[in-house]
């Protein structure tokens, strides 16, 4: 599995959208530890939870 994700990178979990946006910390094989502005730090299993990146560039 490939993740299109490097640390510094911004994140939203769909499935808890409250959690806010978060900034990622660390990638080990396919868990993403991710910093959430809400709940803060997260760590993601990607193959359970597809996180979407968000785009600062506006």
């Amino acid at each position: 599995m490939i993740l299109d994700f490097e640390p510094g990178d911004k994140v939203l979990n769909p499935n808890n959208k409250d959690w806010g946006i978060g900034q990622v910390q660390s990638i080990i094989k396919e868990k993403v530890t991710v910093n959430f502005q809400n709940v803060g730090k997260k760590v993601i299993n990607c193959n359970n939870i597809e996180l979407k990146k968000v785009n600062d560039k506006n």
